[in-house]
């Protein structure tokens, strides 16, 4: 396939690499054409000098930026990857973004004869740099069946959810379950600290029960390091969640938990935790019992 790839972050940098790696003809776009040049350098393939450039003769263009606000700008801008697109090509989406959005964009490409896949990612920065991430998709199915056998290059699961809109949606499903699961393992930590107990000797006692989570398996050393300038920051989280919340309430979902869990990652970011991992729920935590609180 002829692929473009539009969005070269701790994400999308790796992800466009496999591409290449089994075969497809890769160009790539980055807002900072530093980083596109460091990519083309490291990998081969091409840049161009704007998201149409780069998206002409493409038989599927990639997105994979910040949010809904980047998403229409390198889209549905003049210069915009829209743009230069083809009648019959495919537009896939992997940023985190609202449904409203995909569903927007559904309807911009179908008005130029391009396919569309709202197809957000979760498995981190290591899933995407071993090539081991799960996508959940939104769209039609034939546009899907034309999009997976491609996506497989830096995937081991991708899920078609339903029609536009539907991945974004499954991707707030899972937001909601990995805030959850996160500020679970902190306060259970903070427990077992404030208690007196060994941590790693708790982590490995319970991690071979029903505790167990992807979380603690790959976090907890981490916490207990008090180490947090790593993996997906706690800035990411609360737009996801701010998503989250806007949807909840516009369908009468109560997600009293999500909430709460929110505004503890404001204080995070109020104690200058904005780029940490999200694991730094247990910093919280930990500065709370060091004030007294």
């Amino acid at each position: 396939m002829k692929c473009t790839f539009i969005g070269l972050g701790v994400m999308g940098f790796p992800m466009a690499g496999h591409l290449l790696r089994h075969g497809h003809d890769v160009t790539v776009w980055n807002r900072s054409p530093d980083k596109a040049a460091g990519w083309v350098a490291r990998h081969g393939g091409r840049s161009a000098a704007t998201p149409a450039a780069a998206a002409a003769g493409a038989d599927i263009v990639f997105m994979c930026v910040g949010n809904d606000d980047d998403v229409r700008a390198v889209a549905l801008a003049p210069e915009g990857a829209l743009a230069g697109m083809q009648g019959g090509s495919l537009l896939i989406d992997h940023t985190t973004a609202s449904a409203q959005l995909a569903r927007e964009l559904d309807t911009a490409c179908r008005a130029r004869g391009v396919g569309f896949i709202d197809a957000p990612v979760s498995g981190g920065q290591n899933g995407a740099e071993n090539g081991q991430l799960t996508v959940m998709c939104g769209g039609e199915e034939a546009d899907f069946l034309r999009a997976e056998p491609v996506i497989r290059a830096y995937a081991r699961a991708c899920v078609l959810m339903g029609p536009p809109g539907h991945g974004q949606l499954t991707k707030m499903v899972n937001q909601i379950c990995v805030a959850g699961v996160v500020a679970g393992l902190a306060e259970g930590m903070a427990f077992a600290e404030n208690a007196g107990l060994d941590l790693q000797r708790v982590i490995d006692v319970i991690s071979k029960g029903a505790a167990q989570s992807w979380q603690m398996d790959h976090r907890h050393r981490t916490m207990i390091a008090n180490e947090y300038n790593h993996g997906f920051a706690v800035d990411w989280m609360r737009k996801d969640l701010a998503m989250v919340l806007r949807e909840a309430a516009a369908n009468g979902s109560e997600l009293p938990l999500t909430g709460l869990i929110d505004t503890q990652y404001a204080e995070v970011q109020a104690m200058g935790g904005g780029r940490w991992d999200t694991s730094s729920l247990f910093a919280r935590l930990r500065a709370r019992r060091n004030q007294g609180n």
